[in-house]
């Protein structure tokens, strides 16, 4: 095996690993994992434009991976916000439910930023409606817009993967 063939299967291999961890972290709400597929997807695109391997075909595939990308993530925002707001809970309260999944995923594990997360919202329907009822379906709904969110984000990433192995193996 050729030195050149090495390190093509080293790249695509730190490729694939980083497609699929961004995918795997897509669980995780706060987790940017399309922005980490795509990063992954840049540097093989950088690394193989330096070595005079892009093809028009190729960049094709890259500039796809990148409106998958862009979409998905808006089209996260957009699933998840219009659940919460057609449910009448206010933008202050699914800030404070973001951040506080946010600062406790920093803090402890993503895993435990998931549970904040809706706990929080919980906390705050509570203190808004003082009814546990209220309150409890306020959490329910973030937890579907999450859940429906998560399919839309996991689905994109699942297309950001085949474009890039059509364009890695192709």
């Amino acid at each position: 095996m050729s030195i050149e063939t090495f390190l093509q299967f080293g790249l695509q291999t730190i490729t694939l690993f980083v497609l699929f961890l961004g995918l795997i972290g897509l669980i995780v709400p706060v987790f940017p994992g399309l922005t980490v597929m795509w990063r992954a997807t840049l540097a093989y695109a950088l690394i193989q434009w330096a070595s005079g391997a892009m093809t028009g075909w190729d960049w094709f595939l890259f500039a796809l991976i990148t409106l998958f990308m862009i979409g998905g993530n808006v089209l996260d925002n957009i699933i998840i916000a219009s659940k919460m707001r057609g449910h009448e809970i206010p933008w202050k309260n699914i800030l404070l439910c973001y951040v506080v999944g946010i600062v406790v995923s920093l803090f402890f594990t993503p895993l435990i930023g998931l549970i904040a997360s809706p706990l929080s919202l919980l906390g705050l329907e509570y203190l808004r409606f003082r009814d546990w009822k209220q309150a409890r379906e306020s959490a329910k709904v973030f937890m579907i817009g999450w859940g429906t969110s998560f399919a839309a984000r996991f689905g994109v990433g699942i297309l950001m993967t085949a474009c890039w192995m059509l364009w890695a193996w192709l």
